[in-house]
């Protein structure tokens, strides 16, 4: 049954007539064309589909179009501003925590996610806060480097 669902995303309004069960990451690849989010597992395990649903990291191939209903989404597309990376964008790059990229997406935004709440993280809670993530290509220390390094330049600062 088709249902209007309001929400942002990216800083812009969105209003799509969907039905409101359908998958939210089939509804940004395919209905919206943003492929950041990429399917991984389909169970929610792997990460590889998160985006941030009121600054909070989820996963969207759990989530429906009713979930994200007057909420602010951002995925790995709106997360630079004004042509410019996000810190976390950066340091990812500076680090070379990027290997294939398919991860990588989703655990920037993960990363986002646990900075707002722990904005000075130590490198343990850095590991387990990114526990859940799964790199298949094993940058995982460069990945904590990276995050490190966002952490001290965002200072704080979201």
């Amino acid at each position: 049954m088709s249902d209007t669902i309001s929400f942002r995303l990216n800083d812009k309004p969105v209003r799509l007539n969907v039905d409101a069960n359908r998958v939210f990451l089939w509804i940004l690849r395919t209905d919206l064309g943003l492929t950041g989010a990429k399917f991984g597992c389909g169970e929610g395990h792997c990460g590889a589909c998160t985006v941030l649903v009121d600054k909070v990291a989820v996963r969207s191939c759990l989530l429906t179009a009713r979930d994200v209903r007057n909420k602010e989404v951002v995925t790995i597309e709106g997360l630079a501003k004004d042509g410019q990376l996000h810190p976390l964008q950066k340091a990812f790059v500076e680090h070379d925590a990027v290997q294939c990229g398919f991860c990588t997406p989703g655990i920037i935004l993960s990363a986002y996610s646990l900075l707002n709440a722990t904005p000075h993280p130590s490198r343990e809670q850095i590991m387990q806060g990114m526990d859940e993530m799964l790199c298949r290509c094993g940058a995982h220390t460069r990945i904590i480097d990276a995050i490190q390094t966002a952490a001290a330049e965002m200072k704080g600062a979201r």
